[in-house]
């Protein structure tokens, strides 16, 4: 799987400057998309989600981006993906810590797209393993974390603790920064670029874990 980071600018700024891309999924950050107004987008003002449908065709890849959505006034850290000249879906993040402008989400997905099974991870979700650990039991390849900025070295922890307890790559798209956590927790690429490429192969390796417990003890019966 060849995965291209886009972390500074639009989806529209990446598209005037190439035809197709190289690569078989293309990530941007909160920029890609930037304010989808569900509203705007119906009546056909705005077309942004269109503009990521048509260059998933004309690029021949799935495409990723991050965005901050409105829907009547109610809005959400998001991320949308597309294949093939289609909107595959749009993932809200699920954890919000109030007083904040965004509200929570309310389910979690796994795409299914030619690049592979593709998790979708938004925002500060990644704080919470519970997430890449649900994705991962949703048979997910690999999990897409489309981040904001990420100022300090909390979201690359999380990134790593992540990979490692979910067993999955997570890939992340901040803004101005680009890294992948493997399975074992390690880094497995780290650039400050606009834009950078990164290629590797699933991993799917499965581990047979037990456990001791004392409850769920059932007496039997002799009366049926």
């Amino acid at each position: 799987m060849k995965i291209r980071f886009v972390t500074e600018g639009s989806l529209n700024e990446y598209w005037e400057g190439a035809k197709r891309a190289d690569c078989d999924l293309l990530v941007f950050g909160f920029d890609g998309l930037g304010e989808v107004d569900y509203r705007r987008e119906l009546a056909g003002e705005t077309s942004k989600l269109e503009d990521m449908a048509i260059l998933s065709r004309e690029a021949g890849c799935t495409v990723i981006s991050g965005c901050f959505t409105d829907s009547c006034g109610v809005r959400h850290k998001s991320a949308a993906i597309a294949e093939k000249g289609r909107i595959l879906g749009v993932a809200d993040m699920l954890h919000v810590t109030e007083p904040n402008e965004f509200k929570s989400g309310a389910h979690l997905k796994v795409y299914e797209t030619a690049a592979g099974k593709i998790g979708l991870c938004v925002g500060e979700d990644l704080y919470f393993p519970s997430v890449c650990e649900s994705l991962a039991l949703f048979d997910a390849d690999v999990i897409v974390s489309v981040f904001g900025a990420a100022e300090d070295f909390v979201p690359q922890l999380m990134m790593r603790a992540c990979a490692f307890s979910s067993g999955v790559n997570v890939c992340m798209c901040a803004a101005g920064i680009a890294q992948i956590a493997s399975p074992d927790g390690d880094i497995r690429m780290r650039a400050a670029r606009r834009e950078c490429d990164f290629e590797f192969v699933p991993a799917r390796e499965y581990r047979l874990t037990t456990v001791r417990t004392r409850a769920l003890s059932q007496k039997k019966r002799e009366d049926y």
